[in-house]
């Protein structure tokens, strides 16, 4: 039987004391890509945070192919093979692009080489500042970085945010490359047409809740919950 990649089951979690996850579930099949999408505040990148240990979980459980990693620090998420490309890139700006790449390196089949090989243009500016790069390269150094921890859980925060067209179509042939060799993926992006092309399922947040979740070809037929949670006409 099956273990699936990631389990969010029953989740609440607060900033302080304001609650912003209400017992939300979704789960991530293995080798599949799962598009968590909302508005802005529905609590997507919260989701993220919770699982990557950077905010406690107040109940409910979280699992990585059956190990509870609900609480524990980030240190001990990453060691369980999960790993995030956050929002805004958050490159290291005065190191090289060769030096982010290797803060992040852990033993296993994605080596700075085959970083290079999926991004030829960070082998070109392999000794280059991260500062220096355009913000799709950056994007682009944000994903290496992460895969340099060889992750079975790969979490995607608005990989498309803030870029051109052409960019934005790079970066997701390259998500659709990692799905396709076999990377399990949690795609938050507002970027309705580019989730829903890479995702295999889809779940909604409205306001901490899930309002949503089915396959991505459910989601495309279901005008109604795209137009009432996602405010797309």
């Amino acid at each position: 039987m099956a273990i699936d990649a990631l389990c969010f089951e029953a989740v609440n979690s607060f900033y302080g004391d304001s609650h912003v996850l209400h017992g939300v579930s979704f789960t991530l099949r293995e080798g599949a890509l799962l598009a968590l999408l909302g508005r802005n505040g529905a609590g997507k990148t919260t989701c993220l945070s919770t699982i990557m240990g950077w905010l406690a979980p107040r109940g409910g459980r979280i699992s990585v192919f059956g190990h509870d990693v609900g609480g524990l620090s980030p240190e001990a998420v990453v060691a369980q093979g999960v790993t995030l490309v956050p929002q805004g890139r958050r490159v290291f700006p005065t190191l090289s692009v060769r030096e982010n790449l290797a803060v992040a390196q852990r033993r296993g089949a994605w080596t700075m080489e085959r970083v290079f090989d999926t991004f030829p243009r960070l082998r070109e500016r392999r000794a280059q500042a991260a500062g220096s790069l355009s913000g799709g390269e950056q994007q682009m150094l944000a994903i290496g970085r992460a895969l340099m921890g060889n992750p079975r859980v790969l979490l995607l925060d608005e990989p498309s945010e803030g870029l051109a067209p052409q960019i934005v179509a790079e970066v997701g042939r390259i998500i659709a490359r990692l799905r396709t060799e076999g990377l399990s993926i949690v795609l938050v992006e507002q970027n309705l047409g580019l989730a829903l092309d890479l995702a295999d399922d889809v779940a909604i947040l409205n306001t901490g809740r899930i309002v949503f979740k089915g396959s991505a070809a459910e989601m495309a037929a279901d005008h109604t919950a795209i137009d009432r949670h996602l405010g797309v006409f």
